[in-house]
């Protein structure tokens, strides 16, 4: 079960790290205002909201981590 938890989590981590540099994480408004920016600035805007998605997701997961971890102790517990 641990090898494949171990498995799953370290193929989403490839998975967003090969996308990073492909990602367009835009709304049609900020694609817009981009286009208008130039190459570098829209470069830079969908970086800065990259980097504002990751965060919470990453926090989340950490919060799951931990909750699944805590609940996996106490039903040992229980046993």
């Amino acid at each position: 079960m641990k090898n494949r938890i171990r498995l799953v989590l370290g193929l989403a981590i490839l998975f967003i790290i090969g996308q990073v540099n492909f990602a367009a994480a835009q709304c049609a408004v900020c694609t817009k205002t981009a286009q208008q920016l130039g190459e570098g600035p829209a470069k830079g805007l969908n970086a800065g909201i990259l980097y504002l998605a990751a965060i919470p997701l990453a926090l989340g997961g950490v919060i799951g981590y931990r909750w699944y971890k805590r609940e996996q102790k106490i039903s040992q517990a229980s046993k």
